[in-house]
């Protein structure tokens, strides 16, 4: 699979869109990611002895590590899952399957794989699904004839193989014509839904059910790489539910079954794997969590078998999911962790080396909450004036007022606990309280937020350190 050429700087400005600040984090990344489009261009040989130069993350909670990483993956369109590593640690002593990682990315690249395959037959499947759909708004009586008709023929047959008779004609019967008339109304009512006229007709669909996907015991046998669904499908056949649905419900519900048929799941399959093998990256949160310090209790030990199980999966293993075998060799992992308590160094030494890229991330001040809220595509301020905007209030920020909430956003990490940009949030949901409230009920108008109403309504929460500590 080709690798999306994007140079570092290219990448580095993709990442300015969502992400202020945090430069040498943005340009590692870039850097690590341009590798890999280098050494798909090297001979298979090369390829194989060159593996990704992860990366280790270090710094306090809230300012970007996370996003850095999540948003690396969608610039090159590549497989990507989020751990936290203490998740392996819950179950004691030895902790969880941290090869569900892999499968996590497996099953993720294998999603991205099938939704493009079905964008490709989408033409197609749509075209199918109004075929069936003309068939279930004008039904046929022959139809249910010829239903009849093979439920007599499979119930002759049964009857005379539980006597020991051979049946005597093992042929399907012939189904009846579809008549002209009934030919004439489909062709009328496939335009019309062709035209979207229908769009709001009620029609009864037989479906999947979809509780019958996952069960308890199959999640557990998948994280073995076993799916008993794949194998009990083969045997027994899907249980269906009617739905009463409108055309247009029914119509999304028809197009993923008729893409269903369309595509080649062994094709996906094997390019999900290739993917997530070449281009996966998978980010371990809270690493610096598994660090054991100078006692060895338990739970210390515990946390350094957790570091004992990660490493071959970083070092290259093989995993067998239930889409095949998975090789993590060239996979790019991302660990992170604030290390407030804990230095990189307190890592065991293999995997310690495996992370050979070190980024220390900034804390973020007054001036970077300011453009945190203004400047990024989905900046906070934008998304609120939206949301409120659907209840028809146009609400304008001045500059005093944005500054004003970057200054007790500031303030109030630092006297109280540094949670860096998700202090925003809070801040921005205790502010606009009342108006995302009332605006339903409100007549059209603008209101502007003032630096007078932020600080009438946070400021004096943010100068109380015991009511800023639970309520902001």
């Amino acid at each position: 699979m080709e690798a999306i050429d994007k140079t570092p700087k290219q990448i580095v400005k993709e990442l300015n869109e969502y992400i202020i600040g945090q430069n040498d984090a943005k340009k590692a990344v870039a850097v690590a990611l341009r590798n890999r489009y280098r050494r798909m261009h090297l001979s298979k040989a090369m390829q194989e002895d060159i593996t990704p130069k992860n990366i280790l993350m270090i710094g306090p909670t809230g300012v970007g590590k996370t996003e850095i990483a999540r948003r690396l993956a969608k610039i090159v369109n590549a497989p990507f899952v989020k751990v936290e590593a203490t998740k392996f640690t819950e179950v004691g002593y030895v902790g969880g399957d941290v090869e569900s990682m892999v499968r996590d990315l497996v099953e993720n690249a294998v999603q991205t794989v099938k939704a493009e395959r079905f964008k490709d037959v989408a033409g197609q499947a749509e075209q199918q699904a109004n075929e069936r759909l003309a068939e279930l708004l004008v039904p046929d009586d022959n139809q249910k004839k010829n239903q009849t008709n093979e439920m007599k023929s499979m119930m002759d047959m049964l009857n005379k193989l539980q006597k020991g008779q051979m049946p005597d004609n093992l042929e399907q019967p012939k189904p009846e014509p579809v008549s002209d008339e009934v030919k004439a109304k489909r062709a009328q009512v496939l335009k019309q839904l062709e035209l979207g006229q229908l769009e709001d007709k009620m029609v009864t669909i037989d479906m999947d059910d979809p509780k019958q996907s996952v069960s308890k015991q199959n999640n557990m046998l998948g994280q073995m790489g076993i799916d008993l669904n794949d194998t009990l499908g083969n045997m027994l056949p899907k249980r269906k539910i009617q739905a009463h649905l409108k055309v247009s419900e029914a119509r999304d519900v028809l197009i993923r079954e008729e893409s269903e048929k369309l595509v080649n799941d062994a094709d996906i399959y094997r390019e999900a794997i290739d993917r997530a093998q070449n281009t996966g990256i998978i980010f371990i949160d809270e690493i610096d969590k598994i660090v054991g310090g100078q006692s060895k209790n338990k739970g210390e030990v515990s946390r350094e078998g957790v570091q004992r199980d990660i490493l071959p999966i970083v070092e290259g293993s093989n995993v067998n999911t239930k889409y095949g075998l998975v090789d993590t060799s060239h996979m790019l992992f991302i660990a992170s962790g604030a290390f407030a308590e804990s230095k990189p160094s307190d890592l065991i030494a293999e995997l310690q080396g495996r992370f050979p890229i070190r980024v220390e991330l900034d804390s973020l001040t007054k001036e970077d909450f300011v453009n945190i809220l203004t400047k990024p595509n989905n900046a906070l301020i934008k998304q609120y004036i939206a949301l409120i905007g659907t209840d028809n209030i146009k609400v304008t920020f001045t500059i005093e007022s944005i500054q004003k909430i970057a200054e007790i956003a500031f303030n109030v990490n630092r006297d109280v606990q540094n949670i860096g940009a998700r202090r925003l949030h809070t801040i921005l949901e205790k502010l606009l309280e009342d108006l995302l409230f009332e605006g339903p009920d409100m007549e059209m108008g603008d209101i502007t937020i003032t630096e007078h109403y932020v600080e009438e309504k946070v400021g004096h929460l943010a100068k109380d350190q015991n009511l800023s500590q639970f309520i902001l």
